[in-house]
């Protein structure tokens, strides 16, 4: 997948994986493979900065623990975070509408005759 296709899709992409449970960085990698079936292959470049920045907001808190023998900062949603995840999955929602209603020009829009 073009890796510009993820621009401005990365926080909404990020908080959704980590609404089950806490994860490791790596793991939170791991995760956008196994769940877009080998589409999203991000580089550790990207998601951690990502992850350090929606931690400043305030949208996902982080500490450090050991999993399996390692230590590991593992990153939770927060109550914020979940509620900018929504706002994140509503704007998803309208965008691929829109994008939608002009991919498929057989589709006609609300209100047009």
């Amino acid at each position: 997948m073009n890796p510009d296709a993820l621009r401005g899709h990365m926080d909404a992409l990020l908080l959704s994986v980590l609404e089950r449970e806490p994860l490791h960085g790596y793991a939170i990698i791991e995760a956008l493979q196994e769940r877009s079936a080998g589409a999203l292959n991000v580089p550790t470049g990207t998601v951690y900065p990502a992850l350090r920045r929606l931690e400043r907001t305030g949208y996902l808190v982080s500490a450090w623990d050991t999993v399996g023998g390692r230590r590991r900062r593992t990153y939770r949603l927060t109550d914020a975070g979940r509620r900018q995840l929504e706002g994140e999955r509503s704007a998803w929602q309208a965008f691929t509408s829109a994008i939608g209603s002009v991919l498929r020009p057989e589709a006609k829009p609300s209100g047009s005759a």
